[in-house]
């Protein structure tokens, strides 16, 4: 009889302290641990999400960076048109044709539905956010015009080749000053003016929009187009700009 008491006294120390060393595990680590896989799972899975998430000014910036990209296709195509060396102008309609679709009719019109609207409201950047949207507006002409005007007959006339040329150069000088400004003042002025919660939800917007338009991966698709462009000119090996010093 002794030894049964006893047992079951050894059997309720043992579990005192297992319950202690338990109890105090569970204030040692964290909770995760004890966790099994299938409750961690969605929790890891919303985390990943969430980094993957893209701010939309960083989508607005990478747009920007497009944009850069065709920028320098225009540069080349000017270079070539100033020294009569060839090219197709189908590259320069392409070209056109992508700041249409991606750059016009997408990202600017962000800007124009989402942006500019806070800005005013919010009674600020007022004249910026104007003089902006006149250069929205300024672009598509010189983009239609451009767009219109790249064909072989154009390019084979001097004197519509020239005036080819202007609106080239018209839309580079506005645009990289335009993009700049955008880049260093009116986005980063966003998150001034809305919630934290209205931010995020404008960048679910924005990915809504363009997976609409371009569908799934659209900004790699349009990058990828634009690397084809750069490729054709011969202006796609990056290390070609490093200068020889």
């Amino acid at each position: 009889m002794k030894k049964k008491v006893d047992s079951f006294s050894a059997r309720r120390d043992f579990l005192k302290k297992t319950g202690i060393l338990v109890a105090g595990a569970s204030l040692i680590y964290p909770k995760s641990i004890f966790a099994d896989t299938k409750s961690t799972q969605p929790a890891t899975q919303k985390t990943e999400a969430r980094e993957e998430e893209i701010p939309p000014t960083e989508d607005l910036m990478r747009e920007h960076a497009v944009l850069n990209r065709i920028l320098l296709i225009y540069d080349e195509i000017i270079l070539r048109l100033r020294t009569g060396k060839d090219f197709s102008p189908q590259t320069l309609k392409l070209a056109a044709e992508t700041i249409r679709n991606f750059i016009e009719d997408y990202h600017e019109r962000l800007e124009e539905d989402y942006l500019f609207p806070r800005f005013k409201k919010a009674g600020k950047l007022d004249e910026l956010v104007e003089v902006l949207l006149q250069q929205h507006q300024a672009g598509r002409q010189l983009t239609a015009y451009i767009k219109d005007h790249a064909t072989l007959a154009v390019l084979k006339n001097p004197s519509d080749r020239e005036k080819l040329e202007e609106h080239i150069r018209l839309f580079i000088r506005m645009y990289r000053p335009h993009e700049a400004r955008e880049d260093t003042v009116l986005f980063p002025a966003l998150r001034s003016i809305v919630s934290p919660n209205e931010f995020d939800s404008l960048g679910e917007e924005f990915e809504k929009k363009e997976q609409k338009l371009f569908g799934q991966d659209g900004f790699e698709k349009i990058v990828a187009k634009v690397a084809n462009l750069e490729k054709t000119l011969g202006i796609y090996d990056l290390s070609q700009f490093t200068p020889k010093l």
